[in-house]
């Protein structure tokens, strides 16, 4: 992993299973069902639901700070704790990375090829929950410079130093799909004008792991989006482009990336905007 730009915030299955008792980490299992979990997880791990945790009923990022705390505090994290972030799908870990990095949580790293690595080599699994004391965190002020908001990616438009990068799948660009479906009445579908296509799962292996930082490199190249740009990307609800935004800045060293978190589920609901199909 020392390729990487910044190969400190990857953990591999090695390190996590030597340190699953280390009191310093906390480790956390994030999906939309906890089912998964209950089935079997990583031993210790703590279980964040996307809907119930993450999300507001609107699907927008619940971006309170004292909200953010509490799930913090009742997770048994302290603001020195190391969180190892993962989940059963490849890059929920490195969204939630994005997301403890807006509320200044610098202690966090992601599992590199998340639980679907982990499972593949036999390494030990539990299924009773993890509970642990209940802390007093203190989150930060947000960090803005993390995020980029609607009225920006409208003004970059066109722009020639700016790449819209839409991560979804080729479905959702073209507008056959509102997320994972055909759309419902009253969803709109399509992509923000001028927006690059190039799906996120196109960034790691068969084994969920990140593909090397060469294959990252030609991989974005080949679609113009080079470290000399703006890089704004996008997907439904924010995740899939946190995972982006982790993969630009922190394994390719890009060093102009914010996530548009508000994505898709936002700007289809914008009144006078422009979307093409």
């Amino acid at each position: 992993m020392s390729q990487y730009a910044h190969p400190s915030v990857l953990v591999d299955t090695q390190w996590l299973e030597n340190h699953l008792n280390d009191p310093n980490v906390r480790i956390i299992e994030v999906d939309i069902s906890p089912k998964p979990y209950k089935n079997a997880h990583i031993p210790g791990a703590v279980f964040w639901n996307i809907f119930r945790d993450l999300l507001l009923p609107d699907l927008k990022l619940n971006l309170d700070t004292g909200a953010f705390e509490r799930l913090m505090a009742r997770s048994g994290i302290t603001n020195d704790t190391t969180v190892i972030a993962y989940g059963s799908y490849p890059g929920t870990g490195a969204w939630i990375f994005w997301l403890l990095q807006v509320f200044g949580h610098e202690n966090v790293k992601v599992l590199n090829g998340g639980y679907q690595k982990w499972k593949s080599e036999d390494r030990p699994l539990a299924t009773e929950l993890s509970t642990f004391p209940a802390t007093d965190y203190r989150a930060k002020a947000t960090d803005a410079s993390l995020r980029v908001l609607h009225n920006e990616v409208q003004a970059s438009i066109g722009r020639s130093d700016c790449v819209l990068l839409d991560v979804r799948t080729i479905q959702e660009y073209c507008g056959e799909w509102f997320f994972d479906q055909p759309p419902k009445a009253g969803q709109l579908t399509g992509h923000i004008p001028g927006a690059v296509h190039l799906e996120h799962t196109l960034t790691f292996n068969e084994d969920g792991t990140f593909k090397s930082f060469k294959e990252l490199k030609n991989l974005y190249h080949s679609k113009g989006i080079t470290a000399d740009k703006e890089v704004f990307p996008y997907c439904t609800i924010g995740a899939r482009s946190g995972y982006v935004w982790f993969v630009l800045k922190y394994l390719l060293g890009y060093p102009n990336v914010r996530n548009y978190d508000g994505s898709w589920n936002e700007w289809s609901r914008l009144p006078d905007v422009a979307i093409e199909k």
